[in-house]
């Protein structure tokens, strides 16, 4: 592969679509020419921009209606040998009477209810460690929603201007602000994960006052974020490594100081 051909593939690595010996040349190659490595900055804000902004979130009732239909529909029969075709060869058998189902059977769903029940007893605390657990997954799945919701919100908005800078260690970096939302969304691709017991805390710039804008996650090293607050008179926005759960005011220099598109 020419030189000439790794300046073709810039979307596919910026689109994870590239094999794994691609990626490693592409890479290699992108460490000495800025132009790629630039491109590919600004190709992953946009494709985040585009996937974000198609992103659909469930509505809240769906599982109601799917549970309530459920109780509705008729489960239907397994197929017996009776039911199955016959050969080519075989004559056609006739229809087979209706099986009956014996009453024994109705028996033994009470006998397998009143054992389903007698466990659930003796299992209680199982079972509310359980609800507890699924209340807990629920809360996450709309705090997942919500912050989805916002994130489109933000990239999809008439007003939303973007900017993009090479962080250290050559990540990217691309800012997205609305104006009329209020709000800013920081996309990062390719940071180094934070010191262990650390972490990336973000700043709204206020005439050089940094005001907490909210904790990246540790373990990803690409992550689109909603600035945590209102743009309020923030004229840019930092990124600094705090100890974890972030810190009241910076402890470090900053790893970078972005300015809002005008």
């Amino acid at each position: 592969m020419t030189t000439s051909d790794l300046h073709t593939l810039t979307g596919a690595y910026a689109l994870h679509a590239l094999d794994e010996d691609e990626r490693g040349r592409f890479e290699r190659h992108a460490a000495d020419c800025e132009a790629c490595a630039q491109e590919v900055r600004e190709l992953t804000a946009t494709a985040a921009r585009l996937g974000l902004a198609e992103a659909a979130v469930t509505a809240p009732e769906l599982k109601t209606r799917v549970m309530r239909h459920i109780t509705t529909v008729r489960q239907e029969a397994p197929r017996t040998a009776l039911s199955e075709p016959s050969g080519p060869s075989t004559p056609a058998a006739p229809p087979a009477p209706a099986l009956r189902r014996p009453r024994r059977t109705l028996g033994l769903s009470r006998w397998a209810l009143a054992a389903c029940v007698a466990a659930a007893a003796a299992f209680g605390g199982t079972a509310v460690w359980q609800h507890g657990q699924a209340q807990e997954a629920r809360s996450q799945a709309r705090d997942a929603e919500r912050r989805t919701a916002d994130l489109t919100a933000v990239l999809a908005a008439p007003d939303a201007k973007s900017r993009t800078a090479r962080l250290a260690g050559g990540a990217g970096g691309t800012v997205v602000v609305s104006a009329g939302r209020d709000q800013a969304v920081f996309i990062s691709s390719g940071m180094p994960r934070p010191p262990s017991g650390k972490v990336y805390q973000l700043w709204f710039d206020d005439a050089g006052t940094m005001r907490s804008a909210g904790l990246m996650d540790p373990h990803r090293t690409s992550e689109a974020v909603v600035l945590n607050g209102n743009l309020a008179k923030a004229s840019g926005m930092g990124i600094t490594v705090e100890p974890a759960g972030g810190s009241a005011r910076p402890t470090s220099a900053p790893l970078a100081l972005l300015d809002f598109p005008a």
